[in-house]
């Protein structure tokens, strides 16, 4: 399945980075596509990804998770 979350707090190509690289180390997750200008995470998702694992890695490299969508 397809996820997107929304995210606060990032301001540049680094903060892209960090979201991208903190998502795809979650088991489950792929092809991530992060836009900084829409503050969007786009990504494949397994049934095993829950949403709390989702928000705890991207609140650990400093950004704020304000929805996550089924897209």
């Amino acid at each position: 399945m397809k996820k997107k979350i929304l995210i606060e707090g990032m301001s540049c190509g680094h903060c892209v980075k960090h979201v991208s690289e903190a998502l795809s180390e979650l088991n489950g997750v792929s092809n991530v596509d992060v836009n900084l200008e829409a503050k969007t995470a786009l990504f494949d998702a397994t049934s095993d990804v829950q949403d709390k694992d989702i928000k705890f890695a991207i609140d650990e490299v400093g950004y704020e998770v304000v929805g996550i969508q089924e897209a």
